[in-house]
């Protein structure tokens, strides 16, 4: 099994469990170890009082495609801590993408850092997230 087989079977393990993006409507692709896309509309319950997205979808989106990209391993993998950097409202309608990359990988520790655009390609936030590497593995 080659990194990409095993990197979309641990994401099909996790998105089996993983409620909160399930019921958020987050879909999720792997293009191999180490990456992963997350992608979300945003609907009129996620908007603000500035009728704009509010920031913890965004959050919750770039933390999506973090959390996919270090367990694609086949490892549980936690975050360890995360930021993020708003750059431009993401709108009612927007179909936005997060896409997650590992910039480091050594020992049980990681970084990655996550791009959130709009369906235009305007950047809406920058993600960096570390990861702590547990011995078990996602899937038997």
């Amino acid at each position: 099994m080659d990194g990409t087989d095993l990197a979309r079977q641990c994401r099909d393990a996790m998105y089996a469990n993983d409620v909160a993006v399930r019921e958020l409507g987050i879909t999720v692709d792997v293009n191999g170890a180490g990456q992963a896309e997350a992608r979300l509309v945003v609907r009129p319950e996620m908007l603000n009082g500035h009728d704009v997205c509010h920031g913890g979808y965004l959050f919750m989106l770039a933390d999506t495609a973090f959390a996919y990209a270090c367990n694609s391993h086949n490892r549980v993998t936690i975050a360890s801590g995360a930021a993020i950097e708003f750059l431009r409202p993401a709108r009612l309608a927007d179909q936005l993408v997060a896409t997650a990359i590992e910039r480091h990988r050594g020992g049980r520790t990681g970084t990655y850092d996550v791009r959130l655009c709009n369906q235009d390609g305007d950047e809406i936030a920058l993600f960096r997230g570390r990861s702590y590497s547990t011995r078990q593995a996602l899937i038997a």
